[in-house]
């Protein structure tokens, strides 16, 4: 593996997690949202799934894993789909007052919590870290090789 192929799989990386991060500051924007645009009810928490680039391979053993080694492409988005009700229910918070109470008086509010909102905030900030740290170091180490001749 070409340190070229080092950068393009840490910039992938890069790539996801500014995706995960600019839709979990989406989630927190919208805590408080009740009424969507196309009014559906509150704003349902948004999450992105990763998976693993994987190339195509031969069929002998020997093929496959040195095909798997030097042709590691990195990590895309798989799915960015909304949870459900189900999967995590609505907050509901007695208010009658409020335009879009329900006959009984309570608020359906965005299934987003905000504690792990953060805690996924932290993770993407530290993973989006990471992947620039190996890029640096891959720079570095060229720059030294460059440095070897002379």
């Amino acid at each position: 593996m070409g340190f070229l192929n080092t950068i393009d799989i840490s910039a992938t990386g890069l790539t996801a997690q500014r995706l995960r991060m600019d839709t979990i500051a989406s989630n927190m924007a919208n805590i408080e949202t009740t009424r969507t645009q196309n009014g559906q009810g509150p704003y349902r928490r948004q999450i992105v799934l990763f998976e693993a680039v994987k190339p195509t391979v031969g069929k002998k053993f020997g093929r496959v894993l040195d095909a798997e080694l030097s042709k590691m492409r990195g990590v895309r988005v798989a799915d960015m789909r909304e949870l459900s009700p189900e999967e995590s229910p609505f907050r509901r918070v007695y208010d009658p007052s409020h335009p879009d109470a329900d006959a009984d008086g309570y608020v359906n509010y965005p299934n987003v919590n905000v504690v792990e909102e953060m805690v996924n905030m932290i993770s993407a900030t530290r993973s989006y870290e990471a992947n620039s740290k190996v890029i640096e170091a891959t720079k570095a180490m060229a720059a030294q090789a460059l440095t070897i001749g002379q």
